[in-house]
């Protein structure tokens, strides 16, 4: 028989029927390619970008290739997350695959880390936004007016995922073009200003180059976290099979080309001293290119349309994968609750934690709890890529691939995005692997709990 190289989709889950993932309403629309692709640039590219170039600076022009390195990693995860799409295109991405091939335990702890992911970043996201705020409208003179800033910036996003998948998608698309503007006049804009005198030494410090790639790449690390946002959102996507795998290149590639090319132009159009002690290169860039003070305005601007952008694609994540497992019985059943294409319930849930999460950051009076809870992020993040790469690894090891080139292939990009996972992890730190852990099996009594009920709902 001809083999034409496609994916035979895995079969449902043992003992629940398919799930089926309808948008009934007006309100609740289904996302084309534009759209997903924009979900997956604006989920990677957040606030962070304006603050890189400063922060690799130190490590001088070797840190460029560390992100062509990081690339290379985040676009083999963008592949394994299309082919797994194609075999599964349900919504949940991770927690999905981790499932079909591991079971509901593996399923239970990709969807519990991933749902800890969102709305703790979701909380440290909107704080930062404040910082950013700040330079528009002083808004950090009084604790509590930052607090109710950071509040507002939360809510806003997460009205707009209330009003329904077809707003989402929209507001999404919109804020990844006025993201993109700003960006892209510093990324294309700093070449025709480039000069090389800026670019300082390509290793300043001490020690091999390759120990320099890697102390870069420790904050570089988490810039592309997010490449699985249209696999997360499969059921909300039209064509998944087709389009999530497309989304997530195109949109991994999207983000991979601002960071590197407003990186580099940031390089070459501020000095590299200056740019060490730089609070917002972005900023230096623009005065550099067109003279004045108003790039600071500007920036700001940008960066809070950018970090408003990402929030309102990931409250729409931080509620579909709850809501993808608690269909399989393996979250509490309101996160099913749905309306207007979007899971009301996860939504409202996660606002309300990551709520109450910056509330505690002012009273506390000190980032300090704060600082510890997003690096714990970072670990809880990779649990759900270890686990879908390991998926798409079983799967080829069962042989369910025949072509043999395309097997080869796949099993070669399965093992750079495992990899690329595992480096992830080890980037986050010794502390936040450990405290990561200890809230990754909190949940295991969650699941015990659930796991006795549905045994008795079938006994």
């Amino acid at each position: 028989m001809h083999d034409t190289g496609t994916v035979t989709p895995a079969p449902a889950p043992r003992t629940e029927p398919q799930r089926t993932d309808a948008a009934p309403d007006q309100h609740a629309r289904r996302f084309g390619l534009p759209v997903a692709t924009a979900l997956v640039t604006g989920n990677i590219i957040g606030g962070g970008i304006f603050l890189l170039p400063a922060s690799v600076a130190p490590y001088g022009t070797v840190s460029l290739v560390a992100f062509a390195v990081l690339t290379a990693g985040a676009i083999a995860l963008a592949l394994v997350f299309g082919r797994l799409a194609e075999r599964d295109p349900r919504t949940g991405g991770p927690y999905v695959y981790a499932r079909a091939a591991f079971g509901d335990f593996a399923g239970f702890l990709a969807a519990w880390a991933y749902w800890i992911t969102t709305w703790v970043s979701n909380a440290a996201l909107a704080v930062a936004a404040v910082g950013y705020l700040d330079v528009l409208i002083p808004v950090n003179d009084h604790r509590w007016t930052a607090c109710l800033a950071a509040l507002v910036i939360q809510w806003l996003p997460a009205l707009s995922n209330f009003a329904g998948t077809r707003y989402v998608g929209a507001v999404q698309l919109v804020s990844t073009v006025l993201k993109f503007a700003p960006l892209l006049l510093v990324a294309v804009g700093g070449l025709f200003f480039f000069d090389p005198d800026n670019l300082g030494p390509f290793h300043p410090g001490g020690g091999s180059a390759l120990g320099a790639v890697s102390a870069s790449a420790a904050i570089l690390l988490f810039s592309y976290l997010g490449v699985e946002s249209a696999a997360v959102s499969a059921g909300e996507v039209r064509d998944p099979r087709r389009n999530v795998g497309r989304a997530t290149v195109i949109g991994t590639l999207g983000a991979a080309f601002v960071y590197l090319l407003g990186t580099f132009s940031v390089f070459g159009t501020v000095a590299h001293d200056r740019l060490v002690t730089s609070a917002a290169p972005f900023s230096d860039a623009v005065n550099a290119m067109f003279g004045g003070s108003w790039g600071g305005w500007a920036v700001a601007l940008a960066a809070l349309v950018s970090m408003t952008g990402c929030l309102n694609g990931w409250t729409l994540l931080s509620a579909q994968t709850p809501y993808a497992a608690a269909q399989d019985g393996l979250f509490p059943a309101a996160f099913t609750r749905k309306r207007r294409g979007v899971p009301t319930v996860g939504v409202g849930v996660t606002v309300v934690l990551a709520s109450l999460l910056t509330v505690y950051n002012y009273t506390a009076g000190s980032a300090r709890v704060f600082e510890i809870l997003v690096l714990v992020t970072t670990f809880t993040a990779t649990v759900p890529y270890l686990l879908a790469t390991a998926a798409q690894l079983y799967h080829l090891a069962r042989g369910e691939q025949v072509h043999r080139a395309r097997l080869v292939r796949d099993a070669v990009l399965a093992a750079l995005a495992f990899a690329f996972s595992l480096w992830l992890v080890a980037g986050a730190g010794y502390a936040a692997v450990y405290q990561g852990v200890l809230f990754l099996f909190a949940g295991v009594p969650v699941y015990a709990w659930l796991a006795a009920r549905r045994q008795r709902a079938t006994g």
